[in-house]
């Protein structure tokens, strides 16, 4: 049995858990009725009414959201309050440049800082450690995620951001930081340069870190462990219901716990809407229970996995659910950024060239590799290497701002790139994510 940060609610019983859920689910769908014009002409087209959920039970008689409504929406159209309530807003890059706009009441950070807290103190974090937060911060919801939950916890918290791996390092060695949050990817890339500079696992003071934003295998899992000396947790979430800390792993490292007195949790097939029974493999459907500002009714998060009540020995009550097993979408997630094959088509084209391309995508030492052949047209195509660096040089620059990610780009000659009858095979991900 470990601490927790709520234990009163980590540990409710499940008929306490269902009567928090069925409170908030009525007060919210009548908040988000009354306040989101955009989810009401929804309700209404499926012929249903606030006064219809009565519980938690009743949540599949709603509408689905999904990532088109958020960009049909976008900015302001799911806002359900008034602007000068908000104090906050996090983004993640959409699919077609129209960014995923989340908003968010103080009330909103402090629950979300709250189940963050949870995850620190879930993995032995207290008061007395020093939690050393490497995610990015500004728009992307890692950094002030973990930032805020350590600062709940009372940790020393050291607002790191992302890269500069020998300030890491240095902050790191001479602080004693011992919780590190990041991606997987640059954990384990600070294991490597830690080696690299003559230091051993035994070195730094390091016994946890919370890792996400991206996928990562049990093998990556066991590398970064041995690297950095620490025992390597999973956290799960996403901008559109709060940040990480929808979900995280305990102690037994055995799936991850979702906050379920703040999200409700559904498996559906993705194919059909139907939802699928408690065990099944299926798409995940979250629910904010009571999210003030941008409250999203049965979102679809697009990845598949499966849900779990099988008791814990940690102690903890909520429902698991497993690392993501691949998505129901034509979303890839590189280095913790999310993209998706329209965005680059729209570069392509922008930019004057086919959607003839194919994207690469592998894993060399711990760490995403993102290339893109792109077809060129016949007269464009030339023989002389320096214009052909120097086109996809700009093509590079062209497709980081649009995605945020600078990709490796390939000018390739015309009709090079194997036609399909079929469905063109656009992506070719050749790392072992899933089993």
């Amino acid at each position: 049995m470990g601490e927790y940060y709520q234990p009163e609610i980590e540990t409710a019983s499940r008929e306490e858990i269902l009567r928090i859920q069925n409170e908030k689910i009525v007060k919210q769908v009548k908040h988000v009725y009354e306040n989101v014009p955009y989810y009401r002409d929804l309700m209404d087209k499926k012929g249903v009414k606030p006064e219809d959920i009565k519980s938690v039970d009743d949540i599949k008689k709603l509408p689905f959201l999904s990532k088109a409504d958020l960009r049909e929406a976008y900015p302001y159209g799911l806002l359900a309050t008034d602007l000068k309530d908000c104090v906050r807003i996090q983004s993640t890059s959409g699919t077609t440049g129209k960014r995923v706009v989340a908003f968010y009441t103080q009330n909103d950070i402090d629950i979300w800082e709250e189940c963050t807290a949870r995850a620190i103190v879930a993995v032995g974090g207290t008061e007395e450690d020093v939690c050393q937060v490497c995610y990015g911060y500004g728009l992307f919801t890692g950094g002030a995620g973990l930032h805020g939950g350590s600062h709940k916890v009372g940790c020393l918290t050291l607002p790191m951001s992302s890269g500069n791996t020998e300030r890491q390092i240095q902050f790191m060695m001479d602080l004693g930081s011992t919780i590190l949050c990041c991606t997987p990817s640059y954990a384990a890339y600070i294991g490597e340069t830690l080696a690299e500079m003559g230091y051993k696992p035994e070195d730094n003071k390091l016994k946890a870190g919370i890792f996400g934003a991206e996928p990562w295998t049990e093998e990556m899992r066991r590398n970064i462990e041995e690297s950095l000396g620490i025992k390597a947790y999973d956290i799960y979430g996403l901008t559109e219901i709060s940040g990480p800390g929808v979900s995280f792993e305990c102690e037994e490292q055995r799936g991850m716990h979702i906050n379920e007195d703040h999200f409700y949790a559904e498996i559906i097939d993705p194919d059909t809407g139907e939802v699928l029974p408690e065990g099944s493999k299926g798409e995940l459907v979250f629910t904010a229970l009571d999210k003030e500002a941008f409250p999203l009714l049965r979102y679809r998060t697009r990845d598949i996995c499966v849900l779990t009540r099988e008791k814990c020995s940690c102690g903890r009550t909520h429902v698991r659910m497993c690392k993501p097993m691949g998505r129901s979408d034509d979303m890839m997630i590189i280095r913790g950024v999310n993209v998706f094959p329209s965005q680059i088509e729209t570069v392509l084209l922008n930019q004057g060239y086919t959607p003839n391309y194919q994207i690469i995508i592998d894993r060399k030492n711990n760490s995403d590799t993102f290339d893109i052949n792109v077809e060129l047209k016949p007269e464009f195509f030339s023989d002389i290497v320096s214009e052909n660096l120097a086109k996809e040089k700009q093509l590079e620059s062209a497709m980081r701002t649009m995605l945020g990610i600078g990709p490796k780009i390939h000018l390739v000659p015309p009709k090079s790139i194997t036609r399909s009858e079929g469905k063109a095979v656009r992506v070719i991900d050749k790392r072992k994510l899933h089993d």
